[in-house]
Order: C-alpha cells, then structure tokens, then sequence
C-alpha cells in the first residue's frame, strides 16, 4: 500500500512539472503567435523575404507588404532581365530611405521599422536589398534548364530514400510487435488492486500493440504527406503548391498543438477530479464492504443496507464529479453541447418515469426490509422464494419452479406476506392454520383431542409450544375448528400442509369421526358409513332400511284414537 502511495505522489508530482514546462512552452508559442499576427510577409518567388509591421502614410502594414510584392514581380518576372549590382540603388532621405532599381522604388524603410528592427535605417535597407538579390537570382537560376534536370534528380534520390525509409518501417515495428509479445507476464504485468484484477497483462499488452499499430500509420501517413511538398519544392512552378501544403499541415499541427497546449489547465483539474473521485468510491467501498461482512456496525443500520446506500452514494458521488468536470470539458459553452444536453435530459424525464418509480419503490423495500433473498413470500396470487432483489425488479421462484418477475413498483401497491422474517430475525416461529368443518353431534372435546394429535404427528412442526385449537364459528349444519402448528422451516409450507391434512383425516378415521360437512349430507338409514372399512369393526354391517306396514300405521292410529 504505501508503495502505492509513493507511486501515485510521484505521478501527481511528475505531471504538475510536466504541465509547468508545457504552461511555460505554450505561453511562449502564444507570445511568438500574438507578435506575427501583427507582421505581414513580402513574398516573391515561393519564399518570405522579410516582414512590414508598421503602416507609413495612409497605407497600412498589410498594404505596404502587397505593395512591394506586386512591384517585384513586375520588374523581376521575366527571365531577360538583368541583374546588375549597379541597377539598385539606396535613396536616404532623412526620415526615409528608398530601395531603386533603375530608379524604380521597390521599398521604403521608415524611422519605425528601424526601431522595431532595433538596427539603423540605411543598415536595414542593405539588409532588405541584399535578400532582394539574392531572391531574384534564384528565380533566374531555377528558370534554367539544368535546374530542371537537378530538380528531377533529386526527386528520384528522394524517392528512394522514402522506399528505403518506409521498408525501414516494415522491418522494425513488426519486431515492436514480437518484442511486446516477449515482455507479457514479465515486463508488461497486469494492473490490479489487492486481488482486483483491472487489466491482465494480455489486455494490456494488446492495448500497447494496437497503439504501436496507430503510431506506424500515423508516422507512414505523415512521411507521405512530407514526401509530396519536397518533391514539389524540386522545382519553381510547384514550389508554391508544395509550400501550401506543407503549411497546411503546419497550421494544422500548431492549432491542434495550442489548443492541446492552452486546454492542458482544464485536463489538468480533470486529472484532479478523477483521481478524487476513484478514491473517494473506494474509500466507500471499503467501509461498506465491512458493514455488509459486519466487521463494522453502526446502532441501527442492517448489512443488507450497505451495498444499496453504496450504491446511491456512488451515483451521488459520480454525479457530483460530472458536475464539476462538465465546465471544464472541451466545447462545453457551444451551442450543440447544450442542444445535445437538453435534449438528452428531456428524453431521459420523458422515458424514464416507470424506471425512477421502480427505483424509488426498490430503495423503499430495502430500507423497510420487507423481505431478503431466500425469504419465502407471497405477493399478490404469486407465492415462493425471492431469488433477486434489484432496484426496478423482484424475481420470485414458486413453488413449481417458475419464476416470476414483478416490478418494485407494483409490489408497493401490494401485499407482502412474509413467512420467514420474524423466524429469521426474532428466532420467532412462524404459526400456519388449517380450518376442517364437523358437524353438532360430534363432541368438541374429542375434536380439539384429534386435531393435536394429528399435528403433533405431522413432520417440520414444533412439539412446544404445543398446537393448539380454534372453534371460529359456530354455523347452521356445521362447527370449524382451526388447527394451528408452530414450525421454523418456511420453506416447508406446502409439504407441512399436505402431511397435516393426511394426519386429519387418519386421525379421525382412527377415531370414529366422519368429515360430512359442509357439503355432504346422508340418509343413515341402510346408507353405509364414510369410515374407511379398515378404520370400521369387523362384524360392520350396513344397516337396512325400516320399512313399516300400513296396517300397522293403521293399528297404531286406532289404538290412539
């Protein structure tokens, strides 16, 4: 760990003198930028001879420099001219001084251009003068014949250079390649956090091969592009279009370099919040790693809370983060970030209102502890075992072995009965009833006996505290007793049900009691009893039916009479 540490401090430590160095680089590069915005070229023949920055008269900088281009490619545009030492002249005028050729002005140079050159009028003015000839031969000498045979000369060594520069490429990236493969598990090895695994050393070293692989078409691409402006730079008449390309890619290069330069403050708080945030979420998730394992307690906060308030404190804290880093993002004040951010956020309210009513309904169940996973429940007509509990939806296994997925949401408008949380919470048993409806002439007494016994015999029930009765109703053909058992196995609900139900009807078969009502009604004369017959006497026999004559209705009649 505290290697770690030291690590991290001298990263944090080495990336602040790195933004110096750059904050100071590109500080100079504006500086050089903000001074040529104000200098204005004289070109001639492909190249810049020297610059105006001051304005003289009603002609201002930008003027003067056109001026003086136009007026050297009239005189010295054409091959049969020629140049001569003693056809340009120097005209000091006090304040001014002239360049001539055959008494023509070619340029002036004013007290201020001196001064911002920090060297004397007439000094500058040779200065000029000198890059003037030596521009104008050039242009002769390249009009020449042979200039053309040393311009395709070249173009042919240049061109075999970049076939031996590119087989070069060829040869050493793909060894680049083997080399990284060589350094798996040894030099390159995987990045973890105690035994988290972030990164294998496969995952890495592909990520630095592909890199490897960006940066080989990124320099072949670059050679290419180099190649074409020098090989047209060969000769005069392509000169210009090879010196637009090439300063396109240097425009391109120094707007990408500054803007990279000038957004290196803003990466740098980015870095900061970043590396803030990822500790923060796992500083959290170490403290609620420990309350869930109950390393650590807190009066009144359960296990089962911890991962869900990680989880909100998590989305709290990432949010915060992007809240502080969206102002410091790139493009952050245009018009099509804020477009893209409001309707993203207008889609999400619009879409997303059943899911925040699942996850607010999530939070509620975790926080009032309904049920956990394995709780056996019923919800609604559904009744099994939560097999998961997420913030938008239960999943529940019946007891068939079908499971069920029913949204937060719709379990907050429900019912929830639990079988299992006060037994797994307060050690209480759970208490499961059972109603058998008998009729008048069967003793209550001989009832309450025959239920207990049937429960005390029925397997997952409690032998104390004992079962006990309930006549719950006292109807027209019929009584109800309600059996209740006490019992620690929830899961075992249905099989405790049906061996109780077995164990009634034994018990009181055993016991000379018919189950008739409340739907069973019989005439017991010459009707044989609902006993099973092995529950019955052996000499059992249906009785008959009495029958009576008339006559002795008629008898019994008269002697009334």
């Amino acid at each position: 760990m505290k290697y770690k540490i030291k690590r991290f401090l001298a990263l944090l430590l080495t990336t602040i003198m790195l933004l110096g160095i750059l904050g100071i680089f590109s500080h100079k590069l504006v500086a050089e930028e903000q001074g040529l915005r104000n200098k204005f070229p004289v070109v001639f023949n492909g190249s810049n001879l020297f610059y105006i920055q001051r304005p003289n008269g009603s002609l201002s900088a930008e003027e003067r420099a056109e001026l003086i281009q136009k007026r050297l490619e009239k005189y010295f545009k054409n091959d049969d001219v020629e140049i001569k030492d003693k056809k340009f002249d120097l005209d000091n005028r006090g304040d001014i001084v002239t360049i001539l050729f055959k008494n023509n002005i070619l340029a002036t140079i004013t007290v201020e251009d001196a001064k911002i050159a920090d060297i004397p009028r007439v000094e500058l003015a040779e200065k000029y003068l000198e890059k003037i000839k030596e521009s104008v031969k050039r242009y002769q000498l390249e009009r020449k014949p042979l200039y053309w045979l040393i311009g395709i000369i070249l173009t042919v060594l240049t061109t075999l250079i970049l076939l031996v520069i590119l087989r070069i490429i060829d040869q050493i990236f793909p060894h680049i390649d083997v080399l990284l493969n060589n350094w798996r598990d040894r030099i390159i090895p995987s990045i973890r956090i105690q035994n988290l695994e972030l990164l294998s050393a496969e995952h890495l070293t592909n990520i630095c091969q592909s890199f490897v692989r960006l940066v080989r078409i990124t320099l072949t691409l670059l050679i290419l592009y180099l190649f074409i402006p020098l090989v047209l730079s060969f000769f005069p008449q392509t000169r210009r279009i090879g010196r637009l390309i090439f300063d396109y890619l240097m425009k391109a290069i120094n707007l990408v370099g500054n803007s990279l330069i000038a957004y290196l403050p803003n990466i740098f708080i980015l870095i900061v919040i970043v590396y803030l945030t990822y500790y923060i979420l796992r500083f959290l998730k170490l403290i609620f790693t420990e309350i869930e394992q109950e390393n650590l307690k807190f009066p009144g906060f359960y296990p089962e809370w911890a991962q869900p308030t990680y989880r909100i404190l998590n989305w709290i804290v990432i949010a915060l983060a992007a809240v502080f880093a969206f102002p410091y993002l790139p493009g952050f004040d245009s018009p099509a970030f804020r477009g893209v951010s409001t309707f993203l956020a207008l889609l999400f309210t619009l879409g997303s209102t059943g899911v925040v009513s699942n996850t607010v309904s999530g939070f509620v169940l975790i926080y009032t502890r309904a049920f956990q996973v394995g709780d056996r429940v019923k919800i609604g007509d559904a009744t099994g075992d939560i097999m998961e509990k997420d913030l938008l939806v239960t999943r529940i296994k019946t007891l068939k072995n079908v499971v069920i997925t029913i949204p937060n949401s719709v379990i907050i408008n429900s019912n929830v009965i639990n079988y299992t949380s006060l037994s797994r919470d307060s050690k209480n048993p759970l208490i499961i009833d059972t109603t058998i409806t008998l009729g008048y002439d069967v003793p209550w007494r001989k009832v309450h006996e025959v239920l207990i016994k049937a429960a005390k015999a029925t397997n997952y029930v409690l032998k104390y505290p004992e079962p006990f009765v309930f006549q719950t109703s006292l109807n027209d053909f019929y009584v109800s007793y309600e059996i209740n058992v006490y019992t620690i196995e929830s899961s075992k609900i249905m099989d405790i049900y049906s061996s109780l139900h077995q164990n009634i009807q034994d018990q009181c078969n055993e016991a000379g009691i018919e189950i008739l009502s409340p739907h069973y009604s019989a005439l017991r004369d010459g009707n044989q009893n609902t006993i099973p017959e092995n529950y019955l006497p052996k000499d059992y026999k249906a009785p008959g039916f009495k029958i009576d004559q008339i006559t002795n209705i008629l008898n019994l009649n008269n002697k009334e009479h």
